[in-house]
This record gives structure tokens, C-alpha cells and sequence, in this order.
């Protein structure tokens, strides 16, 4: 059964085929393979080592500019722009985005991403793969992003030590009272809820 991913682009997960207004697309088992990966975590970054165990398995464990030559190729055949729907956030991994994101990218954002390609070598060395789960929308913060900076710092140093190989998500949550911030490495979380003060 075919189900919209993005825009017109229909995927069945079953018959392992792709519709593109309708029209069948001929994609290659590894075009396929990562377009249909990348939709099962959409809105969700991706690193290119999770995408290199999912899709191609051990043998190019080492090889990520692998996923660039496909990424080209399945961007071509369903007409795709090099930024949207599949965006590459430099350093980190492939994110598709299956509602459009605001022209105004989130500061949260930008520090995380910053945050996380100044550790990028710090994390990989622990064996680390990096997923962000970031409540969208969130443009201002009533903390500076030197006190969030400073508490991420604290936080990875607190649960490096007993890291091994797996996941790290940094990730948010919005509620009408309070924003709160969770840095996961394999299950051991730490959290920084920030409360949300409304002026009457």
C-alpha cells in the first residue's frame, strides 16, 4: 500500500516501490534503501554511520561519501532541490524534512548543531552516532546560549565516562509551562527544564 512521504512522492514499504505523481520511479536497491530509512525518521537527523549500518550493512563502514553518490542520484530522479526535502546538516548526518521548515531556522538549532561539530571527534572516538530531536518552532529562549552551552558541556563530560557504543540524542520538549532540554547517551539522560514566564 502506498503512503505519502513528502509532497507527491508515494512509497509502499511492502512492494519496496516509489511513486512520483503517481508515476513509478525507478530507483536502484540503495536509492531505495536510503530514501525509505531516511522517511521510517523523517524530520529526524540521521548520522552517516547509522545510515552506512541500515542501508549498506558493515561492508562500507568506513566509506561515507558512499551515501553522497546515491543521495545525488535520488535526489535527481525524484527532483529534488540539494537542500529540501533531504537536507545534509554538515558534519552530523541527512534529515528529511516531510513538513516545511520555517525560512527562519531556530536558534536552539543552530546552536546544537554548533555544539555538536565542536565534539564532533570527542564523540566519535566514544563510538557515538548523534540523533537531534528538537521541538521545532522554538526561536527564543529566556537563557543566554552561553548557559546552554555551558550546561551541554557539563552534561557530556558528566556522561562520557561510562559511554559505549550507541546513540546520543539531544533532543526538546515544549509545554505551556516550561522548555526542557535532554542530552541521552544510551538511556543514561540528563535534563535542563527552563520555565516558561508569561508577561500579563
Amino acid at each position: 500500500m502506498f503512503i505519502t512521504i513528502v509532497d507527491n512522492i508515494e512509497i509502499d514499504r511492502e512492494q519496496r516501490s516509489v511513486r512520483k505523481d503517481g508515476e513509478t520511479v525507478h530507483l536502484t536497491g540503495l536509492e531505495y534503501g536510503l530514501l525509505e530509512f531516511l522517511s521510517a525518521n523523517a524530520n529526524r537527523i540521521c548520522s552517516r554511520e547509522q545510515i552506512l549500518d541500515h542501508v549498506w550493512g558493515t561492508r562500507f563502514q568506513y566509506d561515507t561519501g558512499t551515501i553522497d553518490v546515491h543521495l545525488n542520484a535520488l535526489r535527481r530522479k525524484l527532483g529534488w532541490s540539494t537542500k529540501q526535502p533531504i537536507e545534509t546538516v554538515r558534519g552530523i548526518g541527512l534529515i528529511l524534512h516531510t513538513e516545511r521548515p520555517s525560512e527562519d531556522v531556530s536558534p536552539l538549532s543552530l546552536l546544537a548543531y554548533g555544539w555538536l561539530r565542536a565534539h564532533e571527534n570527542e564523540l566519535k572516538a566514544h563510538g557515538l552516532a548523534v540523533q537531534l530531536q528538537l521541538t521545532p518552532w522554538v526561536n527564543t529562549l529566556t537563557i543566554s546560549s552561553d548557559s546552554l552551552r555551558k550546561w551541554l558541556d557539563a552534561s557530556l563530560e558528566m556522561l562520557l565516562p561510562t559511554a559505549q557504543n550507541g546513540i546520543l540524542c539531544l533532543s526538546s520538549h515544549l509545554t505551556t509551562h516550561h522548555f526542557t532540554l535532554a542530552l541521552d547517551i544510551n538511556g543514561t539522560i540528563t535534563e535542563l527544564r527552563i520555565p516558561i514566564l508569561r508577561i500579563s
